[in-house]
């Protein structure tokens, strides 16, 4: 018996955290990238479930960190269905590159720990789990992410990080705002470090520093967004997805 169906609105919010009318948007995004396809693409026996319900599925998976075996039952299908509907509809919600982008668009990048089972990936991070790093950067204006970087060892600092994971590239020739520990990359804007010698900034970059905080914080409270999809607190699939 299914529990869980997009034809019953009052369950979409509590376990998907978005509103109904964000969640049809979703099953329109997902149709148009061709989400009706029969699974692997090959003839055979159609889904189980309608795409509504296969949208429904991935973001309670997302938004919850449900198990395969727990996540099946609550739609009716087995658990290895409910994986093959997770590996199809996944990848059609990834973030797309833009062709074009408003003129003068800052970006604000960050990385964070996401803790991570696959330990070919994941490496001993500075929470003392096996986590990967992964850089995420922002529109400062609509506060939206337009970039990621590919998860990379939870050991390595973000200025190398910025680098190896590609998104340096994904962002060449934007503006883009970072904290101090994005040194090495000096197309980076960042704040003004104390002198060596101990002695205080000058006033005038005091000023800088504290308007640099208040809009660089922008891209901390999106990563609090993010982490209220439990899939980020706790990651069992493999490295690769």
């Amino acid at each position: 018996m299914q529990v869980f169906s997009a034809s019953r609105p009052a369950l979409i919010h509590p376990f998907t955290g978005l509103q109904p009318a964000q969640f049809r948007r979703l099953v329109r995004l997902v149709a148009k990238r061709g989400g009706d396809a029969i699974a692997d693409g090959r003839p055979g026996r159609p889904w189980a479930t309608a795409l509504p319900d296969r949208v429904l599925l991935v973001a309670v998976y997302w938004r919850t960190n449900l198990t395969m075996r727990q996540l099946g039952p609550l739609f009716g299908v087995s658990h290895s269905a409910a994986h093959r509907v997770i590996d199809t509809i996944g990848p059609l919600l990834a973030l797309t590159p833009v062709s074009r982008r408003p003129t003068g668009q800052v970006a604000i990048v960050d990385g964070t720990l996401i803790p991570t089972r696959d330990h070919r990936l994941a490496a001993k991070s500075k929470n003392y789990r096996y986590s990967a790093n992964l850089q995420v950067a922002i529109d400062a204006n609509t506060r939206l992410v337009i970039a990621l970087g590919d998860p990379q060892p939870g050991n390595r600092n973000d200025t190398i990080v910025y680098r190896s994971s590609g998104i340096d590239q994904q962002l060449a020739g934007r503006e883009v705002m970072a904290d101090g520990g994005y040194r090495g990359n000096p197309e980076v804007i960042m704040p003004y470090r104390k002198p060596a010698d101990g002695s205080e900034l000058p006033e005038w970059k005091q000023d800088y520093n504290a308007g640099h905080r208040k809009v660089r914080a922008r891209v901390e409270h999106a990563l609090a967004r993010l982490k209220t999809y439990k899939i980020l607190r706790d990651y069992r699939r493999a490295a690769r997805t």
